[in-house]
């Protein structure tokens, strides 16, 4: 395997990684709304990560399966969507600790 084959493996195993901490934050959020009486407001917010989560997921599946040839510099020096999946992990986070659980 090549450096760059190594680097693009390694930032596979991190988008996984991520899914995997999204994952459970979501779990442990839909948990923390069990107690509610159908409260709209948060069932919505949740439904949207979940849909912010499926977008995540296909972002992880387009780039395992791109030709490394068409893997340019800076998706490889950038790690691709790592911020947007940090800012969706604390969202999660910050949902969970407003709910109590």
């Amino acid at each position: 395997m090549t450096t760059k084959e190594q680097l693009i493996d390694q930032h596979i195993r991190e988008y996984e990684s991520r899914l995997k901490h999204i994952d459970e934050l979501y779990e442990r959020a839909h948990q923390a709304t069990e107690h509610l009486d159908d409260e709209h407001e948060t069932r919505s917010e949740l439904k949207d990560y979940a849909s912010q989560r499926s977008r995540l997921q296909q972002k992880a599946d387009e780039i395992k399966t791109m030709p490394i040839d068409n893997w340019r510099k800076e998706t490889i020096q950038n790690a691709g969507p790592m911020a947007i999946w940090d800012v969706l992990a604390q969202k999660l986070e910050d949902f969970i600790e407003r709910h109590g659980n």
